[in-house]
């Protein structure tokens, strides 16, 4: 029912803003109109693992993650969705469903210069996997980034969870496309996080044996180095190919992801806490 009411406000959301836009000033001229048009992004990514801020949420199963974006002027909200094909617990638990996520993010961004900051909403609407299948709590977090338009795009961003996993979650990333052919680029990811708990008790920092402690974790979480290769088939459409390697930061992000993990085993230090990923995403712009 969550879902359905995130779904619905969404989509209100989105008639709101054609309705805004097409209210605006019909003297602008052509190219204040082309500025100021809605525009958007369709996508569905199609990924061998669905790893979240260095977490294994998904072990066996393809998983599915279609999106739809929609942005008038400085304005942008987005939904996304996780569907699991076949979910996995380490218990072996019944899953409340396959469709285990549903995000909506509102957001706002200005330029000034070289210069790209923004701020944000996102609602995580979550039906993990727990015993007899009841949903896990929803998330809400509020954010900011800092951009700069140049070499290597150095983008950081902050996140801070507001609802019931009290905890600050900062990540810096660069990137670069580099040109291969007309329609072909290559493009390298790299991003480093730190992440510091709020409460021991929804966010607890682990032991050397990969159990969850009373203390709050505070220290360098998790890395990621992504490789894609985005293939414009026409002006509007892209198939990507994308492998992904996430690797822990810290010992305690280690221990951490270990104990995370999702690999039955009686021994949670015996789990992984480093992960490759890869798969194919398919957009269309409007």
């Amino acid at each position: 029912m969550r879902k359905l009411v995130i779904s619905v406000l969404f989509v209100l959301l989105s008639l709101s803003i054609s309705m805004f836009a097409w209210a605006t000033d019909e003297n602008q001229s052509a190219e204040e109109k082309q500025e100021e048009k809605i525009r958007g992004e369709i996508a569905a990514g199609i990924l061998s693992a669905y790893i979240w801020r260095g977490q294994e949420l998904s072990r066996r199963g393809v998983v599915l993650q279609p999106s739809i974006m929609v942005s008038y002027r400085d304005f942008a909200a987005s939904l996304w969705g996780n569907l699991d094909t076949d979910p996995y617990t380490v218990g072996g638990q019944r899953n409340s469903s396959n469709f285990t996520e549903t995000d909506v993010t509102i957001s706002y961004s200005r330029k000034f210069g070289i210069l790209q900051a923004g701020i944000g909403y996102i609602y995580y609407g979550l039906s993990g996997s727990t015993a007899g299948g009841a949903d896990l709590l929803d998330s809400q977090e509020l954010f900011v980034s800092l951009g700069l338009d140049t070499l290597l795009a150095p983008t950081l961003t902050v996140y801070k969870e507001i609802d019931h996993y009290h905890q600050w979650y900062g990540t810096l990333g660069i990137s670069h496309t580099f040109s291969l052919q007309e329609k072909i680029g290559l493009r390298l990811a790299v991003s480093v996080s730190y992440l510091k708990s709020e409460d021991a008790a929804t966010y607890p920092e682990f032991d050397q044996n990969s159990v969850a402690g009373d203390k709050k974790f505070n220290n360098f979480h998790d890395g990621v180095f992504s490789v894609s290769l985005p293939v414009a088939v026409i002006k509007t459409l892209t198939i990507t190919p994308t492998l992904s390697y996430v690797f822990p930061l810290s010992d305690d992000a280690k221990y951490e992801m270990k104990g995370r993990g999702l690999k039955s085993t009686t021994n949670p230090s015996d789990r992984g806490s480093a992960y490759f990923y890869g798969g194919i995403v398919l957009s269309y712009t409007f």
